[in-house]
């Protein structure tokens, strides 16, 4: 989860060091305080796009750090081992940013880029921002939402490289049936290319053998020096010490201590055991001197072979280990154009074979989407309920995509509906629903969502914009179950709402002569009922506001 967030010279901020607890935080304030820029500056420090609009006045850098207990984040922590990154039970994300646009991040006090940090962040915290409900207008999202949902990264990968395997083979079939002279011009370019190669003739995995051998050639003097040195250690050289007789004596000690009573079993044992192998190294290292010579015209013709495999690597602009499979390549496609009816024969065939793995991950896709799609509706129809749009229902429409060449996007389209009273059919949610519904709706979604992500922190931005009453404490029960599993921060206007959190945070802006600036305190019991009171009623605290605030802290206690 997230530990603490540490702002400076951002915004109104001059320096802020916020600490993070588990469960549900509520963060409140007066509109205009800067309740959204603690989440503007964490997403700075997970590798959002800056602006220097933000560096506060008079300065010339800001910098966020955000701090995170990894100890039940297997994911993030598989991920900074991959990416060779300290591994410690705490994350640090810090990212530095200039007034002439310059920027810099760190992991665990490491350089890193900000794909990197967007990465990361992604297994760390996801942030659900109160503009979210917009893109639900927007069909070309609801096939991410299902696909996020529904987990079906593979698939998609699948799809997408079967997608692409298909346009490329289709590609080069159109190019043989279209253009002859382009065809000629590419065969006299591949039979000059395939004359360079056939003189290499290069070998799958010989490139390894060949810089090994190089290495080898290049420093024989040192390799004969190194085996004399080692020979000499033990033994062979005059005046050296004998490091096998050393231990053969050692071993004739401690037998004979173990004769008189001693419990050095063990030890006499080890001390033969590395008397064999010390000699088993030495005579190793004797037929690896004896081996080795130098050898000056094998050594010119291996670096001439390298050289030729790196020049032609370079040409090619190819890895030079991969120079074999590019010669058999460039020679089938050369086999190709010398015989045009067979080649056209074999891209068609290869075409419809790759039409046919297109179709089976597609319609692998599909049945996922559609099983993901009756989950996912079923579950935000439940939650509806709970928001007070009992009435309403949302489907998932799962259409053919238009057109018969293979997508990358799998061969449907996804649109969520909504029927907003009984009797009625599902329609398109731009159609339908009105600024409430939509973002109770999108509230659902995002509830959903984060109760079945595997990122243990969650960030809420004024989701609950356009709610209110009996719905918002609905709101906040929803939050503070999910927070009851991991970490929920939600940044709220809704006096019921922050009434459910574990821990409350209060913004404030104050002014002076000097400009303004923003602060944080987290509540205690009284403070947070005189916060609740200032949501209830305004800049007027009156004793009826402080009971109904303290009453909506005890229905919160109880609910």
């Amino acid at each position: 989860m997230l530990t603490s967030l540490d702002i400076t010279d951002y915004g109104l901020v001059a320096h802020l060091d916020i600490e993070f607890q588990g469960g549900m935080t509520a963060i409140t304030g007066e509109t205009g305080a800067g309740k959204s820029l603690v989440i503007d500056a964490l997403g700075m420090a997970l590798g959002d796009r800056g602006d220097t609009d933000r560096i506060r006045a008079g300065t010339e850098r800001c910098e966020i750090a955000a701090r995170f207990d990894l100890a039940a984040n297997g994911p993030a922590t598989a991920w900074l081992d991959a990416q060779d990154y300290p591994l410690e039970r705490e994350c640090l994300l810090r990212r530095v940013f200039t007034r002439d646009g310059r920027s810099r991040g760190y992991i665990n006090g490491r350089t890193a880029t900000m794909q990197q940090l967007q990465e990361l962040g992604d297994l760390l915290i996801d942030i659900h921002s109160q503009h979210e409900h917009q893109s639900l207008l927007r069909r070309e999202t609801h096939a991410r939402l299902v696909d996020d949902f529904g987990g079906h990264g593979a698939l998609l990968g699948a799809v997408a490289e079967a997608s692409r395997a298909w346009h490329q083979c289709d590609a080069r079939l159109r190019g043989l049936e279209g253009d002859r002279d382009q065809a000629g011009a590419r065969r006299e370019l591949l039979a000059f290319q395939l004359t360079e190669l056939d003189r290499l003739a290069p070998v799958a995995g010989e490139l390894d053998a060949l810089e090994r051998e190089h290495r080898l050639l290049a420093s024989v003097g040192q390799v004969l020096d190194g085996c004399r040195e080692l020979l000499a250690l033990g033994g062979d050289g005059e005046g050296a010490t004998d490091v096998g007789a050393l231990l053969y004596r050692a071993a004739q000690l401690a037998g004979e201590l173990v004769e008189r009573g001693a419990g050095l079993e063990a030890c006499r044992e080890l001390l033969d055991t590395a008397r064999i192998q010390v000699e088993e190294a030495l005579r190793e290292a004797a037929a690896c001197a004896a081996a080795i010579e130098a050898d000056p015209a094998r050594l010119q013709a291996v670096e001439e072979r390298l050289d030729t495999c790196y020049r032609l690597a370079r040409r090619h602009q190819v890895p030079p280990a991969t120079l074999a499979e590019l010669h058999g390549r460039l020679r089938d496609e050369l086999e190709t154009l010398d015989h045009p009816e067979l080649g056209l024969a074999a891209l068609r065939a290869e075409r419809e074979r790759l039409a046919a793995v297109y179709a089976d991950t597609a319609a692998a896709l599909s049945r996922a989407r559609q099983e993901a799609a009756a989950t996912l509706s079923g579950l935000v129809n439940a939650r509806l309920a709970e928001l007070g749009l009992g009435a309403a229902q949302l489907a998932i429409d799962l259409g053919a995509r238009p057109g018969a060449d293979p997508h990358p996007g799998g061969a449907e389209t996804l649109e969520l509906l909504i029927a907003t009273n009984p009797g009625q059919p599902p329609r398109p949610l731009a159609r339908v629903a009105s600024g409430g519904e939509l973002s109770r709706i999108s509230l659902a979604i995002q509830v959903v969502a984060a109760e079945k992500t595997r990122v243990p922190a969650m960030v809420f931005d004024e989701v609950d914009v356009g709610i209110g009453g009996a719905t918002a404490a609905v709101v906040g029960q929803l939050l503070r179950r999910l927070g009851a599993g991991g970490q929920v921060i939600a940044i709220t206007h809704l006096p019921q709402v922050a009434s459910y959190a574990h821990h409350h945070l209060a913004v404030s802006k104050h002014t002076s002569g000097d400009g303004a600036s923003t602060a944080l305190q987290t509540l205690g019991a009284n403070e947070r009922v005189d916060e609740l009171a200032r949501m209830l009623g305004g800049a007027r605290i009156t004793a009826k506001t402080l009971a109904h605030a303290r009453d909506l802290l005890a229905q919160a206690a109880h609910g």
